[in-house]
């Protein structure tokens, strides 16, 4: 189905053809695995001295013969995120796209998934219209081989599936160690409800503001159970007696700023980050502390004690930044003597921001498959010593991240949460979307922080109970709304969270949902549950529509589903196969969809004030419904939607 025609860019100018080989496998999945061999000497006698280009490296072009649908290319966006572009040709697809999908005419799909091997770095661009280029780089001048798995791709009816086997087939072939989501544990603490210090105090983060926003949930019983201390809660001297007068100014004072020391900022926290830590806990909450890989964004002063503990695991970056060292050993002990301390703290999980800055500090370094994969190493070395591999990612969506963390269970998917901004809820929900479509073979999705007193809160707790990620705000002090938690969480604080990643339904795939005037849908399942959410995220406001089917959500076995809509409480009954439509006016409405399997006349939909209804039953026999905790709860017998008290 495609045809291949392979080049070396060498660092002397030459484009090289007949000293490069690609070689497809094809796997018993019905994934098909590339290869790349390569090998350049110095011609026998000659002066020639070029080296596999750092950047341009090996060029794949793929050509594919077929009438294309549509193409969604997941492409790196900037330095730490991704985002999707909707085409209709191969000439558009963007530089360093990390995911390919391809809706053929006739129905059918094409994956195509570049990984990062041991040394190499692969990436898809655009060529021409039908026809892309697999780009396989090192960011390292002096290789004069390459041999490896450069991509893998598949042909089928479902893509979802197809980008879960060819992951699956790509971790099998390179046999690093990483592991696909089923093989990761979810982090306890993260089952539960949890707030943020970033919107509520961002770098004025103290002491007596966390102390009081905890007391304010005491007072609203929030059954909120943890709390993350963001940016910058440290001892950052360039911080000390200045003035910003913007978002904008705070920012670039935060990127010119280097951390002094990993003990709390005495001005902020007067008697250290153990002392507030254990306030904290005296009402219940577990703490997580956040820090950026560097120390903080500019890296670590000389001037500081971080420095006199850490100077042994750093090192010097052109631009005169001191940042740890990329080794495994080093990178290792650098977490770790911070780590070691936060521990004894009491800190019980983490949060590691500015992971996509291996380009920036390490370029030239060594390959990049090799300093990504042991800098992870280090780092998750580290994590699952003191916190049990309790992590969340950040910033850290290049291929070179995503495929070489081990173990962490969480990462975030997208940039930071803009509250009161409507046409970023858009960019937003397609952000987290559809990254999740590749980054949620690996990890379960974090779709960021929100407030309950947005003016669209309950979209945002929409979105976050069908992530089947984390849930936790970062509402200011005195400004949470307890009625944006209750559909989320039971009242001991435990998320009633959808059992995978969220991703967009299979005929929204190839779809730009903001200009074709379809409804945006979006599909998870709870146990032998579906669960849907529809938006109208139209640029334009105008009505959208959709069809909606037990088909749209995968991994649904039943032959009959009672369909029960959580806002209206409306009940429809689909056999398998069937539909109905639906149409969105305003981008203010949206819909929640249960999918009950029906067995024997009989369906459970679970508590009618909960958005993941099912996850609030304990167990169901013979028509006896049991629920984790006592509430309004509809079920459906013989076709008639009906409510009660579950015992």
């Amino acid at each position: 189905m495609f045809e291949f025609k392979a080049v070396i860019n060498t660092t002397d100018g030459e484009i090289l053809e007949d000293r490069i080989y690609v070689k497809e496998k094809k796997c018993l999945s019905g994934v098909t695995a590339v290869f790349v061999d390569a090998l350049i000497k110095p011609k026998y006698g000659s002066n020639r001295k070029g080296t596999i280009h750092p950047d341009k490296g090996v060029c794949i072009d793929v050509c594919f013969d077929g009438k294309i649908k549509g193409i969604m290319a997941n492409y790196r966006c900037d330095e730490f995120w991704c985002n999707p572009a909707f085409l209709e040709n191969m000439s558009d697809i963007p530089d360093e796209t990390q995911l390919l999908i391809v809706e053929q005419e006739n129905g059918r799909f094409i994956v195509v998934v570049p990984v990062l091997n041991d040394r190499y770095k692969n990436v898809i661009v655009g060529k021409s219209e039908n026809t892309f280029t697999v780009r396989e780089f090192s960011w390292y001048d002096g290789l004069y081989d390459m041999s490896g798995l450069s991509f893998v791709y598949a042909f089928g009816e479902n893509p979802h599936m197809l980008v879960e086997c060819c992951v699956k087939e790509a971790l099998k072939i390179l046999n690093n160690g990483t592991r696909h989501i089923s093989e990761r544990r979810y982090p306890e603490v993260l089952e539960y409800l949890g707030w943020c210090t970033w919107d509520s105090m961002q770098i004025k983060v103290c002491e007596e503001g966390i102390l009081e926003k905890c007391e304010e949930f005491k007072e609203k019983n929030v059954p909120v159970k943890w709390a993350m201390i963001d940016d910058m809660w440290a001892e950052v001297r360039e911080f000390y007696d200045e003035e910003y007068n913007s978002f904008r100014e705070m920012v670039d004072l935060m990127y010119s700023s280097t951390m002094y020391h990993f003990e709390a900022d005495p001005r902020r926290f007067p008697k250290g980050l153990k002392s507030c830590i254990n306030k904290v806990k005296r009402y219940g909450l577990d703490v997580g502390i956040w820090h950026p890989t560097t120390g903080y964004w500019r890296g670590i002063t000389p001037e500081g004690e971080a420095y006199r503990q850490l100077s042994k695991y750093l090192i010097e970056t052109e631009d005169n930044m001191l940042v740890p060292d990329w080794h495994s050993d080093k990178s290792y002990k650098y977490y770790k003597t911070m780590h070691d301390f936060f521990r004894k703290c009491g800190v019980d999980f983490i949060k590691i921001d500015n992971q996509s800055m291996t380009r920036r500090f390490y370029k030239g370094l060594a390959p990049i498959g090799k300093i990504a994969k042991e800098f992870h190493d280090g780092m998750e070395a580290s994590v699952g010593e003191h916190f049990d591999n309790a992590m969340i990612n950040c910033m850290g969506m290049g291929s070179e991240d995503i495929w070489s963390r081990t173990v962490s269970p969480v990462s975030r998917c997208s940039g930071d949460f803009q509250p009161e901004n409507k046409e970023w809820f858009k960019k937003h929900i397609l952000q987290c979307a559809y990254n999740s479509i590749l980054q949620g073979q690996f990890y379960w999705c974090d779709w960021d922080m929100w407030w309950t007193d947005d003016g669209q809160a309950m979209k945002n707790s929409l979105m976050r109970a069908i992530s089947g990620g984390p849930i936790y705000v970062s509402d200011m002090i005195g400004r949470s709304n307890p009625e944006f938690f209750e559909p989320l969480v039971l009242d001991d604080g435990s998320i009633l969270r959808c059992d995978r990643p969220c991703t967009p339904a299979k005929d929204c795939i190839t779809v730009d949902c903001t200009k074709n005037k379809k409804a945006f849908k979006l599909q998870n399942i709870a146990g032998e549950y579906g669960i849907m959410t529809l938006l109208n995220i139209d640029e334009n406001g105008s009505a959208v529509t959709a069809k909606v089917s037990s088909d749209d959500i995968e991994g649904l076995e039943a032959q009959e589903y009672a369909v029960y809509e959580h806002f209206s409480r409306e009940l429809r009954i689909l056999k398998h196969g069937e539909w109905f439509d639906i149409e969105l006016s305003t981008p203010d409405e949206y819909r929640l969809y249960i999918f009950a399997p029906i067995k024997e006349g009989f369906a459970v939909i679970g508590r009618t004030d909960k958005f993941i209804s099912p996850k609030t039953v304990e167990y169901v026999c013979d028509e006896k419904i049991v629920l984790k905790e006592k509430g309004e709860c509809a079920y459906v017998k013989d076709g008639v939607l009906c409510f009660g008290e579950g015992g």
